[in-house]
């Protein structure tokens, strides 16, 4: 069995497992047995949707593995799959120990993509506390892909800001941006720990108003984990944006990962005013 979203530590939930029937209802979801499906995805999606209306709030203890496998009419395997698949998604959390099992983990913060907003603000906008610990802030010259990003020339100095983002004062994304430094003089001079969009706009008067972003599903390696406090391997989402002014001059050049158990990403899309 997957150790994903596993801890050791005993839960902040007293209590014994409930029965299914106490909080699934009287009669179990009918399942589906033939080619073109699998039982354990199909207990995967009814519990995850249940848990996204809200039949399953975050903190609800799970019934038991044997209680819910015999209720379900399924083998504690095929259980234990779909269970360790919704830890994986950030749905659930497993515990062991003498107060161990499953409960149903914290809500995921959802990220806007279809406007330009800041990482303190989405947050804010969520009634959540934004934060920042700095990792590193120093110059360095562009590189060729940066360089092609920002349009400066090869070798034009930027300054590059490693920061790990905090929502409520738990890691959610590791921030690595790049700023052409002739826009900005005197910016690693300036405190790092607060919205750097918000610190564009005040100190040098040149707020990102729009954004080209392309979105790459990627996995913790052992830096990674150790910034975000996930077990190397864990699931990851990679955001790699250039951030322009209104006048269309860029600023930013990042490459953003947001943990996968805490966040989701959302987009609106629309129909082309004109058919291609």
């Amino acid at each position: 069995m997957s150790d994903a979203g596993l801890s050791m530590s005993s839960p902040p939930w007293p209590g014994p497992a409930p029965e299914a029937a106490q909080i699934l209802g009287p009669a179990p979801p009918p399942i589906t047995r033939g080619p073109g499906t699998t039982v354990h995805a199909q207990i995967e999606d009814w519990l995850a949707e249940l848990i996204s209306v809200g039949r399953l709030a975050p903190g609800d203890r799970m019934p038991t593995e044997q209680d819910l496998a015999a209720w379900l009419g399924v083998s504690r395997m095929t259980l234990r799959h779909a269970l360790a698949n919704l830890a994986r998604r950030g749905l659930v959390t497993r515990t062991v120990g003498r107060r161990g099992g499953t409960f149903v983990a914290e809500s995921k913060l959802e990220q806007d993509l279809t406007t330009l907003a800041g990482f303190s603000e989405q947050l804010r906008r969520h009634g959540m506390v934004a934060g920042a610990r700095v990792l590193s802030a120093t110059e360095r010259p562009a590189g060729p892909v940066a360089a092609a990003a920002l349009v400066v020339p090869e070798g034009a100095p930027l300054f590059e800001v490693r920061r790990v983002r905090l929502g409520d004062g738990r890691p959610i994304a590791l921030e690595h941006s790049l700023f052409p430094a002739a826009l900005f003089p005197g910016m690693l001079g300036c405190r790092l720990d607060g919205s750097l969009y918000e610190l564009l706009e005040a100190n040098y008067g040149q707020r990102p108003c729009r954004a080209k972003e392309s979105l790459e599903p990627v996995s913790a390696g052992v830096r990674e984990a150790e910034a975000l406090e996930v077990k190397e391997g864990a699931a990851l989402m990679l955001v790699e944006r250039t951030a322009y002014t209104n006048e269309g001059t860029p600023v930013e050049f990042a490459r953003d990962l947001f943990r996968g158990d805490r966040t989701r990403l959302v987009m609106w899309t629309s129909e082309l005013p004109a058919r291609l």
